[in-house]
């Protein structure tokens, strides 16, 4: 079971929470540097579409994916709820579009259980697991380490300020 930030559990792992299409995951909060609204993104030629464009952050260039479709879902389509949330690995980062944010939660590492059969061998590959939120819905974590290296994305994280 996860509880929200504020309670005191015996947690392992901070996560940031957001909402996708009506379902809810997170990330781990060591791989998020910042959430932001959304700005304009320039679309970039001849890119796969699940690749939304890039933006200026501060001088840094730094692609803007859309997860929704790297998990096999239909395109995000932005509103006044959604944010850009910058992720990060190693030097690497990129923006990921989601719907709207949630509140931040912590984990205890043994309520995560594997991702469902029902995913794609592709989207399986990018979810660390699922655990149970307090109201009894499905809360899917996912591997940043994973989507940065996953074949699609490789060639097109770039690398940030050392």
């Amino acid at each position: 079971m996860i509880e929200a930030a504020t309670s005191s559990t015996r947690a392992s792992q901070k996560l940031v929470c957001f909402v996708l299409h009506g379902q809810q995951y997170a990330a781990d909060i060591d791989g998020i540097a910042e959430t932001m609204v959304v700005r304009p993104i320039t679309r970039v030629f001849l890119t796969p579409p699940w690749l939304l464009g890039i933006i200026n952050l501060r001088g840094d260039v730094v692609a803007v994916l859309d997860l929704a479709q790297l998990l096999g879902l239909s395109q995000t389509v932005p509103s006044d709820d959604s944010r850009i949330i910058i992720a990060r690995h190693d030097d690497r980062n990129a923006g990921i579009l989601v719907d709207k944010m949630a509140e931040l939660r912590s984990l205890d590492s043994d309520t995560l259980q594997p991702p469902p059969a029902t995913l794609s061998d592709s989207a399986a590959a990018l979810i660390t697991g699922v655990a149970t939120v307090q109201d009894g819905s499905p809360l899917q974590v996912l591997n940043l380490p994973a989507l940065f290296e996953s074949d699609e994305l490789r060639s097109f994280c770039r690398r940030g300020p050392g």
